[in-house]
């Protein structure tokens, strides 16, 4: 039976940790799926109780079968149903009705000709008013390696129980993740989260406390709070979560939506998510198996940069470059390591990181094991890799790993193995390393670079932390959403008028109905004036020529609005005219699973052509903002491109803090928010238009 040490009071505990197993659709046929879970359950040698339900047969697998569910002594913890899809139904309600505490299924639950609403979401409704947990729909079910407990089709693999932690919404993902040489406490492939969403399995994982890492495979988020809160608690737990999420072209939606029914969700939206909670986001399954591998042993990095070790010069001068592309920086040695690794080295090998160490081949385990101890004492190094292309076969890599695991018993810093061709003979090899001697081996130079990347983003993201949240300004946020409810549309100096309420600084403007009103806003702003259209209902002024700029005298003004009222109407707005600057775009918007959001790329006509924008949860902190502008095209042009000064980043920085606050105050009363452009300077920031769509319009 189970320890009773992971019998945890949770709700998934009688899923995940059953004492007791109903088998639904058991029978005697080879390679079937019912068949496959009791043997399966005999080879780890389960003593719970495991009742074959079928009433075709007396006896399944050596035990009695049970004509139906309710017939067993007592109501099973968990009910397997290993039926046709056209059985499904019947079958969990009757499990349900004889007290079954959860249910699997398998089958994708879809059927010809089906009802609304469809089998899928009456198994939904079922288990929900059950109050039972469920495994699936269409799924490949689970292994429960602290238990002993694997619910799945999938042949019997023995191996370390580690503490990584497996959630896939692909059955053929969670397959190849069994098959890893991750340690894994658990995987599941969880499907179409029937009565139980991957934020379920997160909580359980994170309550039972043996997940030092927490890996997923996402196709969709059907419960955006409850997974917010387990992001939460993996926080506070100190527990990375390194997640693949699918679904970010267009195509991959519809194919997610044809699939499994899962809506992807906006990919901006999921990066701002994962960026506010700290979720190391990896891009292929090879990157997030590296990561994970070296997160299991690198959730607490130091202070410092990389360091790396070659065996080939050539290599080294890859990873040099992949690094420099990823943005992974080397630590910069001293020189005390410097004469450590001169007195070591063979003649003509410079002692500089990232280091090739072999020269003439004699004692190079010996110089290698030396010079990787130098490298990784030294104070500026928080993470040390060894490129080594391992082959099993032969005893140069085996020696190599030797010298490695000697440096990694004495060293109090993260270390790990990374080949440069993932394609290397190691498999036995590679495991012993990984599991044996808790050196993780990392396939292939990008995976493994990435994985670095994603350690020290970790721990820059701990050392940033996440502020509270900043009190509401009730007066102003209540002027504000009245507004908002009035049901009309706002022309830009209502969107200029709400920025400069949250401090975010416009230039001096006036609205005029006439000719001889434009003139006079000109005049007293002064020239040379911009004229823009403020008829309500129009969002892009410029492509129906709504903007004239550099309006230098009275007569050009009156020409100018005739021109324009005449075509477009009588209201306009005149302004300053803004100094050159980088032109950026800022927005906001109230996304439908996380909420208010606040947008920044690179503005002006640049919108289209970059699509250089990313989002963040509002409000947002500094940091996040920061974060940010590293990552878009345009910080090129805001560091100072072509001779320009650099752009004011403090400002800038300010001023998206500043808006993603008014759209946290103004929730879901604001539909959209546009700043474009949002102009940098080198001293100070300016909004030069705004369009604000009410969620009331």
């Amino acid at each position: 039976m189970p320890p009773d040490r992971i019998r945890i009071d949770h709700p998934l505990t009688p899923l995940l940790v059953p004492r007791s197993i109903a088998v639904v659709g058991a029978s005697p046929r080879a390679h079937g799926t019912a068949l496959s879970v009791i043997n399966k359950l005999d080879e780890l040698a389960f003593d719970g109780a495991i009742h074959p339900v079928n009433p075709k047969y007396d006896e399944v697998a050596g035990r009695v079968c049970f004509d139906a569910v309710a017939d067993l002594p007592e109501p099973p913890d968990l009910a397997v149903l290993a039926v046709g899809d056209g059985r499904v139904e019947e079958q969990m309600m009757a499990a349900i009705e004889a007290g079954a505490r959860s249910v699997a299924v398998f089958g994708s639950c879809v059927v010809p000709d089906d009802g609304t609403p469809d089998l899928m979401d009456r198994l939904r409704a079922m288990a929900r008013e059950a109050g039972i947990r469920g495994l699936g729909a269409n799924c490949m079910g689970f292994c429960n390696y602290e238990a002993g407990v694997h619910i799945n089709s999938y042949p019997f693999q023995a191996r370390r129980t580690g503490r990584i932690t497996v959630l896939a919404q692909s059955g053929s993902v969670f397959g190849a993740m069994i098959g890893s040489r991750m340690g894994l406490n658990f995987a599941g492939s969880i499907g179409n989260e029937m009565a139980t969403t991957v934020a379920d399995y997160m909580d359980y994982h994170l309550e039972l406390g043996t997940s030092r890492v927490l890996a997923l495979f996402l196709e969709t988020i059907r419960d955006p709070e409850a997974f917010v809160a387990a992001l939460q608690k993996a926080q506070k737990k100190g527990v990375p979560v390194v997640a693949l999420k699918a679904g970010r072209s267009d195509m991959a939606v519809r194919m997610a939506v044809s699939h499994s029914g899962a809506l992807a969700g906006d990919d901006r939206a999921m990066d701002a998510l994962f960026r506010r909670h700290g979720v190391l986001r990896v891009d292929t399954l090879d990157e997030l198996v590296a990561t994970a591998l070296l997160m299991e042993r690198a959730a607490e990095v130091a202070p410092g940069a990389l360091a790396t070790i070659h065996d080939s010069g050539g290599e080294r001068e890859l990873v040099a470059d992949i690094a420099d592309d990823l943005g992974v920086t080397f630590a910069e040695i001293g020189p005390q390591t410097v004469k450590r690794l001169s007195e070591r080295l063979d003649y003509g090998l410079e002692p500089e990181n990232p280091l090739d160490a072999f020269g003439t081949g004699y004692d190079h385990d010996g110089i290698s094991h030396d010079c990787f101890a130098a490298l990784m004492d030294d104070p500026a190094t928080a993470l040390g890799l060894y490129f080594l292309d391992l082959n099993q076969k032969d005893s140069y890599s085996t020696s190599l790993a030797e010298a490695c695991a000697a440096v990694a018993a004495t060293s109090s810093k993260p270390i790990a193995i990374a080949t440069n061709f993932s394609g290397v003979d190691h498999r036995e090899l590679a495991n012993e390393l990984t599991n044996c001697r808790g050196i993780p081996v990392l396939d292939g130079t990008t995976p493994a670079l990435k994985a670095a990347r994603h350690a020290f983003a970790y721990r820059d993201y701990k050392t940033n932390g996440i502020g509270t949240t900043p009190a509401i300004d009730e007066a102003r946020q209540s002027r504000w959403c009245d507004r908002l409810r009035e049901g009309r549309d706002w022309d830009e100096a209502d969107g200029l008028a709400l920025l400069a309420d949250y401090g975010i600084p416009a230039l001096e403007h006036r609205i005029a109905h006439s000719a001889d009103e434009a003139v006079a806003a000109a005049e007293q702003i002064g020239f040379p004036v911009a004229l823009k259209t403020a008829e309500t209902g129009i969002a892009h002024k410029s492509d129906i020529s709504g903007v004239v700029l550099g309006l230098a005298h009275a007569e050009a003004v009156r020409v100018t609005w005739e021109d324009m009222s005449t075509r477009l109407g009588p209201r306009v707005l005149i302004s300053a005219m803004a100094q050159d600057g980088v032109e950026m775009v800022a927005g906001a918007v109230h996304d439908p699973q996380f909420g208010p959001m606040v947008l920044l790329g690179a503005g002006g006509v640049l919108v289209e052509v970059l699509d250089d924008v990313a989002a963040m949860l509002a409000p947002a902190e500094p940091w996040e903002v920061r974060k940010v502008l590293s990552g878009l095209k345009a910080r090129k042009l805001l560091a100072g491109a072509r001779g320009a000064p650099p752009a004011d980043m403090d400002a800038l920085v300010d001023a998206v803090v500043s808006l993603s606050l008014l759209a946290h105050e103004l929730g879901d009363d604001l539909a959209e928010l546009d700043v474009n452009p949002l102009r940098v300077f080198e001293h100070g920031v300016v909004a030069l238009d705004a369009l604000v769509v009410p969620a009331s319009s």
